[in-house]
């Protein structure tokens, strides 16, 4: 006698979830964005661009302090024309929670050996929350992270757009509404890994006119050619920084996947009770 086993109502095949942008990017907010990041990009690497018969030079160590004046007005015009375009109340008080946070854990560790878990939020709030969201928190959250560590100088402005840069990319990563699981976060490593020297080596051409051509043979000439200064620019970055970019490198991975499960679960529950694209509306008061 056979006996049948008693048939289970198929259940009904849930859509994937919707990918919550928090800052809608409009052609206002991606024009400004774009007219920054190429106004930063000759900032980072005006002594490649520059000709040696150049007047900016000559006055290598005053032409940074030229870049990061005029980057802080920069980055201010792209976070007001952002806001603009639809950050609302509740994204603000994500973005306050999440830059206070990010602020908070970058003195952690002090830097040490690049021990900096700052980075790792960053790249998981970058990635829940899209790229205007991601630019909009990397930017401010560096910026109260040098309110708080006293780190306010003409580098600043180039931290604030570089981890600006860092947090889009990751809201830029393909994949955000179907990819989830191990394959989410062996990707948001990766991105974790490699970001983490790019910021590294950005930050370096920031910081490394500086340097007086007659202190070090690794130092910006003005007078030497583009080649010559770039091999410079590859030992300034070895002997300087290559140990404190793998150190970042290999934090970020390891918060990613340690910690990245329970954090992407959380900020992603956030967004779904938060409803960024959801009206706030007032009911009128009972007569």
């Amino acid at each position: 006698m056979r006996t049948t086993r008693p048939t289970r109502p198929n259940r009904p095949i849930r859509p994937p979830a919707r990918a919550v942008r928090a800052v809608p990017l409009g052609p206002r907010s991606l024009a400004a964005l774009g007219l920054v990041s190429a106004v930063g990009v000759v900032a980072f690497c005006w002594p490649f661009l520059a000709p040696p018969s150049s007047r900016i030079g000559a006055h290598a160590e005053d032409a940074p302090w030229l870049f990061a004046g005029l980057l802080v007005l920069l980055v201010a015009v792209v976070a007001a024309t952002i806001s603009e375009s639809g950050l609302g109340p509740k994204a603000v008080a994500m973005l306050g929670v999440l830059a206070a946070t990010g602020a908070a854990l970058r003195p952690v560790g002090a830097g040490t050996a690049g021990i900096e878990p700052m980075f790792f939020l960053m790249v998981l709030s970058g990635r829940v929350l899209g790229p205007g969201f991601g630019f909009v928190l990397g930017s401010v959250t560096m910026f109260a992270s040098a309110l708080l560590t006293g780190g306010v100088g003409p580098w600043m402005p180039f931290q604030m757009l570089a981890m600006g840069w860092f947090t889009m990319g990751a809201g830029l990563l393909p994949g955000r509404s179907r990819l989830r699981g191990r394959g989410e976060l062996l990707l948001l490593a990766g991105y974790g890994f490699v970001a983490a020297f790019a910021y590294g080596t950005v930050m370096n051409l920031a910081g490394w006119p500086f340097m007086g051509a007659l202190t070090s043979n690794i130092a910006f000439d003005p007078h030497a050619t583009v080649p010559a200064n770039l091999a410079r620019f590859a030992a300034y970055c070895l002997a300087t920084s290559m140990g404190w970019d793998l150190g970042r490198a290999v934090c970020t991975v390891l918060l990613t996947l340690s910690v990245g499960p329970a954090l992407l679960r959380a900020l992603r529950r956030a967004t779904r009770r938060a409803a960024f694209e959801t009206a706030v509306t007032f009911d009128a008061p009972a007569p």
